[in-house]
């Protein structure tokens, strides 16, 4: 049986094998590999519905790269809370933000995320980030207000007066509440195309059905974040009233 990491070329395979619908076991037995380097391999890269091969190979070279740093700097050096496993968090940091650029975030964007979703306070500053992630402040800037603009990020300012980039539960409510208003844009766009291509043709019947099919899908959408929302929003308060 082989040892040694997954080749990129492995990592095709385990694409294709998951697309095809294969279990975690029949990739590994053609790969002769043991199940739980298969199991391990898709967790950390996506899942079996968001892994891809190139991305989770990169991931992989930059972990390793950063392991061979022989003097870690910055937040790399400072223990973890919880006692928590540094290392494990790392890979985990990489994994949520290989996720985050699998459902559609450029790399910088995803990083951004995936580090502000690890800590525990759930801010920092651009400083902060800048130092963690090895990058220009320039950089931070151009990632949180890309995020700003999905309502993935918001900005508050700290005692010191300092500007702070965070991540909550409402941001998650406010992004869906997003994405059901751009579906209210093309449901608007689409209805008058109807008009203009006339009603009953084939082009205005395909508007027409995608109008309806978005309108539907938005109302529940909304439905769905205002009882969640309200559910588990009450749900934490209590728990926090009672400690």
């Amino acid at each position: 049986m082989p040892g040694g990491r997954l080749t990129q070329q492995e990592r095709q395979q385990i694409a294709i094998g998951l697309a095809d619908g294969l279990a975690y076991a029949e990739i590994a037995r053609r790969l002769d590999r043991p199940t739980s380097t298969i199991t391990r391999e898709v967790s950390r890269n996506g899942g079996p519905t968001g892994y891809r091969a190139d991305l989770a190979h990169r991931a992989t070279q930059q972990r390793t790269h950063r392991r061979g740093q022989s003097a870690p700097r910055g937040a790399q050096v400072t223990q973890q809370p919880y006692g928590r496993d540094a290392e494990a968090v790392r890979d985990y940091q990489e994994a949520l933000t290989t996720t985050f650029m699998v459902s559609g975030l450029p790399k910088m964007m995803a990083r951004v995320l995936g580090c502000l979703y690890t800590t525990d306070s759930g801010s920092l500053t651009a400083a902060d980030l800048a130092q963690r992630l090895q990058v220009s402040p320039a950089s931070i800037s151009k990632a949180i207000t890309f995020l700003e603009g999905l309502d993935l990020v918001r900005r508050e300012r700290d005692d010191r007066r300092r500007e702070r980039y965070v991540v909550d539960d409402d941001l998650w409510y406010q992004s869906m509440v997003r994405s059901a208003r751009t579906n209210d844009q093309f449901i608007e766009t689409a209805k008058q195309g109807v008009q203009i291509l006339g009603p009953g043709t084939p082009a205005a019947n395909r508007l027409e059905n995608a109008a309806r099919f978005l309108d539907f899908v938005s109302e529940a959408l909304l439905r769905a974040a205002d009882q969640g929302r309200e559910v588990l929003y009450t749900r934490t308060e209590e728990t926090s009233d009672e400690d």
